[in-house]
């Protein structure tokens, strides 16, 4: 099993960045493909971005294609949301997820960061 805990969200103007940080403890983050997940109440979740357990494959959705950035750092069992020329929309909760399989199908989530973005 692994725990995970976001942080670094918070209330952030547009265009302006944040970046959201997943620590994992128990097993080793390097077991697991990784992602980031949002939602709002109300609203569909959506999938904002994946990485490979070696970060050999990386995925974005269409809507933060380009401005936003994941990566890991598997010595510190931590991962990355790097999020750039926030938009208004942008505004959700976001968990950090783990799967165990390549289909990225998350076994295990965080508690969820609050991201808002004025306008």
């Amino acid at each position: 099993h692994v725990q995970l805990v976001e942080s670094g969200g918070g209330l952030v103007q547009a265009v302006g960045s944040l970046r959201l940080s997943c620590a994992a403890s128990g097993r080793a983050c390097s077991s697991y493909g990784m992602g980031w997940v949002r939602q709002a109440p109300g609203k569909e979740r959506e999938s904002v971005a994946t990485i490979s357990r070696y970060a050999v494959n990386i995925y974005y959705a269409d809507s933060v294609k380009g401005r936003f950035t994941i990566s890991r750092d598997n010595s510190k069992n931590t991962v990355y949301l790097q999020m750039n020329s926030l938009k208004p929309e942008d505004t959700d909760v976001y968990y950090c997820a783990a799967s165990s399989t390549a289909a990225m199908t998350y076994d295990y989530w965080g508690q969820g960061t609050q991201v808002t973005v004025s306008s």
